[in-house]
């Protein structure tokens, strides 16, 4: 990612807030002549310097059958910005720009078809999606009806080796 030094964020807690803000990702791998692209929910953690992403796609996907390298992409908040919305700078001939946040996770990615761990990644991300619109739908351990879904479903993570971030953010 082309990221002008004014605009490298090394912060990890800004990090954390960009995904809180919207824990939606876009998974790219390479494939033969273009990448794979997938959009998700993603669950995140990170415990120091150490991030974690997890989440799975439906088994159909292509994707779904990638392990190696991959990139994670998340969005932040991003706003065009005219330049009548800052007069004062007239004598530096103002231009339009756009202002947003955005992260770069690449690593390797590790794929799971075991029900245990399929089980934890659909129950947690229910739990946060769930409350984040007042329901409380849940993933039911001991239903079959439950259990079988998981056929339907490869889940994956990522210990991101290496992460950038930038917030072009001017005005």
């Amino acid at each position: 990612m082309y990221t002008p030094r004014a605009f490298v964020e090394t912060d990890l807690a800004e990090l954390d807030r960009l995904i809180a803000r919207d824990a939606f990702g876009t998974l790219v791998t390479p494939a033969d002549a273009l990448p794979l692209v997938s959009h998700l929910p993603v669950l995140y953690a990170r415990e120091g310097d150490q991030v974690l992403i997890e989440g799975h796609w439906a088994r159909p996907n292509p994707q779904a059958r990638h392990a190696g390298s991959a990139l994670v992409i998340v969005h932040g908040p991003h706003a065009y910005l005219s330049p009548g919305w800052y007069p004062d700078k007239e004598e530096a001939a103002r231009v339009p720009t756009w202002n947003y946040a955005v992260a770069h996770l690449h690593g390797t990615l590790e794929i799971t078809e075991e029900t245990g761990a399929l089980a934890g990644i659909v129950d947690r991300l229910s739990r946060v999606n769930e409350a984040s619109v007042g329901n409380d739908w849940r993933f039911e351990h001991d239903r079959d009806d439950h259990v079988r879904q998981l056929r339907g479903i490869v889940g994956f993570r990522i210990l991101p080796a290496r992460i950038e971030l930038m917030f072009n953010l001017n005005l």
